[in-house]
């Protein structure tokens, strides 16, 4: 029969872990058992839980820095966190919740509501594993989309390397910089809808065929808004193609209603485009690039601040 999910159970107390481990085996669970927060890591390493629950006070690592270091890892952050504990003082509690805990019991606890909230982070464990796999699907459909076209290898790389660049230049925090490397990767995934005949072809494109093209963000912004992890990214996939003057699309945002992240993609992008060799143009020198930027800038396309860094931050073609 298959386990309903795996529990790490970490208490440096054995009765206080066998306690639990009966009750969680008796509704079907696989339960795995840490005596203190170190232990508790390594057991996390070697064979990820679906729900941790975690005592406070332990040897060598105290619960709060167990989750802690699991929250602020990219490879635990989505995984379900309790405290169980017999602190219940308000300020325990906004610890925990400061540390990034997911739920919260108290020592005696219920048993049925421990059944209950268990089954609850299960449940939504099982669903964010399965947004998860589902984004590195798209993520794997992303590169496809790219590699279509000869032309445009390595751009969705180029371009999120390129966005995080300026915008640590920019001062930008963390969780913008994840969004802007993401968004390299995602923002053309509208293109897998582009017929070949239209996103290879060797020359200008008609005005029919342009509008086409211009369907690929609402298309990439569709592909990816069931997953919930990547819904910072929604924006700039959606809008990368706007611009400051509101003569951009889909949208025909202008102004403030396009944020810092959006204007940066956009640059980059562009600058890419432009540095790169395409079937209807030779690769331009970054001195050339900077000009045509700077120019459209003039007209109202860009963010000239963004323009700027760009020139300053990426030096030649391939940066």
């Amino acid at each position: 029969m298959t386990a309903r999910g795996k529990i790490l159970v970490v208490d440096d107390e054995a009765p206080s872990r066998r306690l639990l481990r009966e009750l969680l085996e008796e509704q079907g669970y696989e339960v795995r058992e840490a005596a203190d927060g170190e232990a508790a890591l390594t057991a996390v390493a070697a064979d990820p839980p679906d729900v941790v629950l975690l005592d406070v006070m332990m040897p060598r690592r105290d619960g709060y820095s167990v989750c802690q270091q699991l929250k602020g890892d990219e490879r635990t952050r989505l995984t379900p966190v309790v405290i169980v504990t017999s602190l219940d003082e308000l300020p325990d509690k906004l610890k925990a919740i400061q540390v990034g805990v997911d739920d919260f019991l108290t020592k005696p606890f219920n048993a049925a509501e421990l059944a209950t909230r268990v089954r609850s982070l299960v449940s939504l464990k099982r669903y964010t594993d399965e947004l998860e796999h589902a984004s590195r699907v798209l993520h794997g459909i992303a590169l496809a989309v790219e590699r279509r076209d000869a032309y445009t290898g390595g751009h969705c790389k180029r371009v999120g390397e390129y966005a995080v660049r300026v915008g640590v230049a920019l001062g930008l925090r963390d969780d913008d910089l994840k969004v802007l490397r993401l968004a390299g990767t995602f923002h053309d995934l509208g293109k897998i809808a582009i017929p070949d005949a239209i996103l290879r072809k060797p020359a200008r494109l008609t005005a029919e065929e342009m509008e086409i093209i211009k369907t690929h963000p609402t298309v990439g912004c569709e592909l990816v808004q069931p997953m919930r992890t990547l819904a910072g990214v929604l924006p700039l996939i959606r809008h990368h193609h706007e611009r400051l003057d509101g003569s951009g699309y889909p949208d025909g945002l202008e102004g403030a209603q396009i944020p810092l992240t959006v204007r940066i993609l956009s640059v980059v992008d562009i600058y890419d485009a432009l540095a790169t060799e395409r079937p209807y143009k030779s690769s331009f020198p970054h001195e050339r690039c900077i000009a045509v930027l700077r120019e459209e800038a003039t007209r109202g396309w860009w963010d000239r601040n963004v323009v700027e860094t760009v020139a300053r931050v990426i030096e030649g073609n391939g940066g």
